[in-house]
């Protein structure tokens, strides 16, 4: 990657677009393509809006349609792959004839994208990320983001020789957007992710209430904290090792129910406002299907794939297909059906 990297933004919703403003921001060659056309129209006509807690910016991006993708001739050095992880493989294969030869791409991203991402493209040029950040993006070119630039976390690694060489290059360019640590083993630091958005993201979004209100309700931060362990024990079994992220430090290491227990509180206590929607509850908001096989799902299978069981993970998927299927309605009615798939 000689020079200036031409980088691409694929997926502009609530972290995408507030990502892709970082980087614009700080003088990098940036293009926007999303998927949801009145997001881009508002993006061209008026720039992206990020607000912030006390900041507010407003900055004029290239964006393009997804359908649009066929019309680029330039290819990009690095791909920020930012669309739900259930969207990764297609994505990618999307934008595979614009990258470059010696392109990378990039998954900013939760669940374990990295294998559909390296299918696609190939592992010597897939990087890997865990990401922190707390945002909402309900109207067309406007993202409410929950945390500054100085409290976004991000780390990145590759899964390849090839590609770990050249982690710097996408750590110095994403430091423009946050923190950015280099993981030694960023499948182990993606599971710990997996780990506390399992204890989190779905469970909440079942109670259709914002994640700071849920954990609340009588029994609901004890079913997560649950949750969240049973996930910790999959992912050793899965061949994981315990890495610290976000914030933590080695002393969280000796125990992985403690490891679990302080990914939890982090989350609540630093990125947690009283208005933080989890991921899952604003696509349910707006009437999109979530990552739930990505999250919950995965958790469940991978158990069951070692011999275990995570009971708390499969009854969050259970009851969040269920409302998929319109089968049950999220709402605080859930909270006894969660509560009991708790082990006696």
């Amino acid at each position: 990657m000689a020079g200036a990297p031409r980088i691409a933004v694929l997926g502009a919703g609530a972290n995408g677009a507030g990502i892709g403003a970082d980087l614009t921001r700080a003088g990098h060659d940036v293009t926007f393509v999303e998927q949801w056309p009145e997001h881009v129209e508002a993006m061209r006509d008026r720039g992206i809006r990020v607000e912030m807690p006390g900041l507010t910016e407003v900055t004029r991006v290239r964006a393009h349609h997804f359908c649009e993708v066929a019309e680029l001739r330039e290819p990009f050095d690095l791909v920020f792959v930012a669309v739900k992880a259930y969207d990764t493989r297609w994505a990618c294969e999307l934008i595979r004839p614009v990258l470059a030869e010696d392109g990378l791409v990039v998954g900013v991203q939760n669940g374990m994208t990295v294998d559909d991402m390296a299918d696609v493209v190939g592992p010597e040029r897939t990087i890997g990320a865990v990401i922190e950040i707390a945002a909402n993006l309900f109207r067309p070119g406007v993202v409410e983001r929950q945390n500054r630039r100085e409290e976004t976390w991000f780390a990145v690694g590759g899964i390849h020789p090839l590609a770990t060489r050249r982690v710097e290059e996408v750590a110095d360019v994403l430091r423009a957007a946050g923190h950015v640590e280099v993981s030694a083993d960023i499948r182990s630091s993606k599971w710990m992710k997996l780990v506390v958005n399992a204890a989190e993201l779905v469970p909440s979004a079942i109670l259709d209430l914002p994640l700071d209100e849920a954990v609340r309700e009588p029994g609901m931060r004890e079913f997560m904290v649950r949750t969240g362990r049973e996930a910790v024990r999959t992912a050793l079994d899965d061949g994981a090792s315990l890495i610290p992220i976000i914030g933590m430090t080695e002393t969280h290491l000796g125990d992985a129910d403690r490891f679990a227990d302080r990914l939890l509180e982090i989350v609540l206590d630093v990125y947690t406002l009283p208005s933080t929607l989890t991921t899952v509850l604003q696509d349910w908001r707006k009437g999109r299907r979530a990552e739930i096989e990505e999250l919950n799902g995965f958790v469940s299978r991978a158990a069951e794939r070692s011999g275990g069981v995570a009971p708390c993970n499969a009854r969050v998927a259970e009851l969040a297909r269920e409302i998929e299927a319109g089968r049950r309605t999220a709402g605080r009615g859930n909270l006894a059906e969660l509560i009991a798939a708790v082990p006696a």
